[in-house]
């Protein structure tokens, strides 16, 4: 695949996506754990867990973005020539 001189390296892509994936699960499965548990101590109730789900959910998707964008820096998706 051309795009203005340059070619897709999908060895990079696929690398960065399967950590994401990875780590995503490692990651949304920590902010689910940890709003359970602090719901749970603090006794918040099933609303309070919720709102915490969506924070911690929020921050989630900030450091996955995060990652992917440092991971892009490292393995870049294109090549020249």
């Amino acid at each position: 695949m051309d795009l203005n001189g340059r070619r897709i390296v999908w060895l990079n892509v696929i690398t960065v996506i399967s950590a994401a994936i990875l780590i995503g699960a490692e990651v949304f499965g920590a902010a689910f754990a940890g709003s359970w548990a602090l719901a749970t101590l603090f006794d918040l109730g099933s609303l309070g867990q919720r709102i915490l789900d969506g924070i911690f959910v929020l921050c989630g998707v900030v450091v996955m973005a995060q990652f992917v964008r440092y991971a892009h820096r490292i393995e870049p998706f294109t090549a020249r020539g």
